[in-house]
């Protein structure tokens, strides 16, 4: 459990543990090629095709291998969640870093852009990112919470990025509260995923309105 302060208030990120954590640098490459592999066969079938058995045939591993670290297929898509948020605020901390933005504004265009290179780029990330994005398999379990364990999957996403708007940008006068900030990524979730159903590297026009609607609403 940790506890990431917004700049408003404290919200406590409590992660789901994978059943066993690698030490060794062998078991540590083993657990990322089965998470590598379930981001193949996300693209290739999606998640309702998706079973253990063929990740770990994708992986090279004995299926005993892939339940030493997860309980089952949710525990292993959660695992593929949580490490695609991590890559994404990498990615969003480096460029915050390297161009200072000074408002919410360009706080937003950095965070759009580098969610879009990454649904353009990273295996799986189309159909994951941090939480599913198409319907939900049957028999899946509560796919709310992939990346916490209380907090819904947006609402755990929206802490840490309003702990990045406090680190890095922003006129501290405007810095959006928890609750604006997580209707925005509630809207942004609308308007990308239909960017990306007309278009497989997303419809540019749409990406612009996303940029539009999340920095006119956020400055407001």
């Amino acid at each position: 459990m940790t506890e990431q302060s917004t700049g408003t208030t404290t919200v406590e990120v409590t992660e789901p543990e994978l059943r066993r954590k690698p030490v060794q640098q062998r078991s540590q490459q083993r657990l990322e090629r089965i998470l590598n592999a379930c981001a193949e066969l996300l693209d290739e079938s999606g998640a309702a095709a998706l079973t253990t058995k063929e990740v770990a045939a994708r992986a090279q591993v004995p299926i005993g291998t892939l339940y030493q670290f997860f309980t089952g297929k949710q525990s292993l898509l959660a695992a593929l969640a949580r490490r695609n948020l991590r890559r994404y605020l990498d990615r969003l901390t480096r460029r915050l870093e390297a161009e200072s933005p000074q408002d919410i504004g360009g706080f937003v265009d950095l965070a759009v852009e580098e969610f879009v290179a990454m649904k353009r780029a990273v295996p799986g990330f189309g159909a994951l990112d941090f939480g599913l994005t198409g319907p939900t398999p049957p028999a899946m379990g509560d796919v709310a919470h992939l990346l916490d364990l209380t907090l819904d999957n947006n609402t755990a996403v929206a802490s840490l990025l309003l702990r990045l708007v406090s680190e890095h940008s922003v006129d501290s006068g405007r810095r959006p509260g928890p609750l604006a900030l997580r209707v925005a990524l509630e809207c942004a979730d609308a308007v990308l995923k239909l960017a990306f159903e007309q278009d497989r590297d997303g419809d540019p026009e749409l990406i612009a309105e996303c940029k539009v609607l999340l920095r006119r609403y956020l400055a407001g």
